[in-house]
């Protein structure tokens, strides 16, 4: 019922199509290009100057960055911290009730 039929290739019926027909061509030669002017080479690395302006500006930047994500860090361990002081006051709770409970009864 669900076995799947593997189709067949049917037979060559001999017909084949003829091959084309290659013509050659000439080559033409044509008249050499003057040969390519050497250009002066470009420096490896360009030379990079820093001002003290520059200096100035790129501590000040890291520092900010530095600030902004120990803030974050700082107020994600904070967040942390809480969530997990509050599910242990919540786990004593309901241990608290749970006992009251068995002792009434």
């Amino acid at each position: 019922m669900l076995r799947p039929k593997v189709p067949t290739n049917p037979m060559p019926t001999g017909l084949v199509t003829p091959p084309a027909v290659i013509e050659p061509t000439t080559v033409v030669q044509h008249p050499k290009a003057p040969a390519p002017v050497p250009v002066a080479p470009a420096p490896a690395r360009p030379t990079v100057q820093i001002t003290p302006g520059a200096v100035v500006a790129l501590v000040g930047g890291g520092t900010a960055v530095v600030l902004v994500v120990g803030a974050v860090l700082v107020s994600m361990l904070l967040a942390v911290a809480i969530t997990a002081a509050s599910l242990a006051i919540c786990a004593l709770v309901i241990r608290s009730l749970i006992n009251a409970d068995a002792k009434r009864r």
